[in-house]
Parts: structure tokens; C-alpha cells; sequence
């Protein structure tokens, strides 16, 4: 029962590694990336769609995003999806693709987009946090209904910080690399 409790909350704190490390590959760091804007929402024929789902994005220079869709109607709609998203960006179409070019990032926005890393960082930290906690009660109400012995429950806690701890070190080593890309010229 401990084991299958544990695992699931092991799967559950690498799903938010994961997770974060999607969500940290959408700040620009002034480097061309498909992953700076696949995920954007579109509002497409009345429906919101990741924009992976109605073009091929692709990254031929450096600073350079060139986003072809597939349906032609769809240019308009995606063209107002970027310009509406955070990402200071401004679209050239040219009736059949789309083209972005990132600028180089300013000293200023650099510090913003740091500010920002650091901010998703202890949210995710704050989320982990939480997993365990709920983990921590499900144990401690399993000692209490006298389905594991004090002895189990001592060893669960333990493994259970040991998992935290492991994991919120990786959420650190993310941010500090994402950190280290972002001061990058």
C-alpha cells in the first residue's frame, strides 16, 4: 500500500518536472525555437487550438520562426493569436506563411524574463510541496486506521522527503539552467 502511494507520488512530482520544463521552453531567450510558440491558443473556425495543430512550425535561422499553415484561412486568425500572446512578437505574413523574427533581448527584458523563471520556479516548488502533503496525510490516515505500523509510517515519511527533496532540486537545476540561457547574449 506504501509502495503503490509512493510511486504514485513519484510519478506525480516527475509529471510537474516535466511540466515545468514545457512551460519554461515558451520564455524566449532570443534564440529561434518552435517551442516558443506551438502551444499559443488560437481561435480557429470558434474553436481555441494549440497552434501545433494548425501549422508546421519550424526554426530555419538562428532568429527566425517560419510558421506554415495548413489551411490558408487559418493565417488571419493565427496572426491574431500571436499578436495577442505575451510574447512581444510581431508576425509578417505573406499570404502564405508566417514569419517571426525575435530580436535580441534588451538587458531589461532579460531581467523580467529571469524574474519570471524564478516565479514559475517556487510555484512549482509550492505545487511539490503540496503533493507531498497530501501524500503525508494518506500515510498518516493509514497509520491511524492501523493499516501500517508507526515503524511504516516513519519509513514512508522519510522516503517521502527524500523524493521531495530530489525533486525540488531538479526544479532548481531547470530554473538555474533556463536562468544561464536567459543571461546568454
Amino acid at each position: 500500500m506504501i509502495n503503490k502511494t509512493l510511486t504514485s507520488t513519484e510519478q506525480k512530482m516527475k509529471a510537474s518536472l516535466e511540466g515545468l520544463k514545457t512551460e519554461l521552453s515558451t520564455i524566449r531567450t532570443g534564440r529561434a525555437s518552435p517551442s516558443l510558440v506551438e502551444h499559443l491558443k488560437v481561435d480557429y473556425a470558434g474553436t481555441l487550438m494549440p497552434l501545433n495543430q494548425l501549422a508546421t512550425i519550424s526554426a530555419p535561422e538562428a532568429r527566425l520562426i517560419v510558421i506554415q499553415p495548413w489551411d490558408k484561412s487559418a493565417l488571419s486568425a493565427i496572426v491574431k493569436g500571436i499578436q495577442k500572446s505575451d510574447l512581444s512578437l510581431n508576425p509578417m505574413s505573406d499570404g502564405n506563411v508566417i514569419r517571426l523574427a525575435i530580436p535580441p533581448l534588451t538587458e531589461e527584458r532579460r531581467q523580467e524574463l529571469v524574474k519570471l523563471v524564478k516565479k514559475r520556479i517556487e510555484e512549482r516548488k509550492v505545487i511539490i510541496r503540496q503533493i507531498r502533503q497530501d501524500t503525508l496525510n494518506n500515510i498518516r490516515t493509514a497509520e491511524k486506521n492501523k493499516e501500517i505500523s508507526q515503524d511504516e509510517r516513519k519509513r514512508a515519511q522519510d522516503q517521502l522527503q527524500k523524493l521531495t527533496d530530489r525533486t525540488i532540486e531538479g526544479v532548481e537545476v531547470i530554473g538555474k539552467d533556463k536562468g544561464k540561457e536567459l543571461s546568454e547574449v
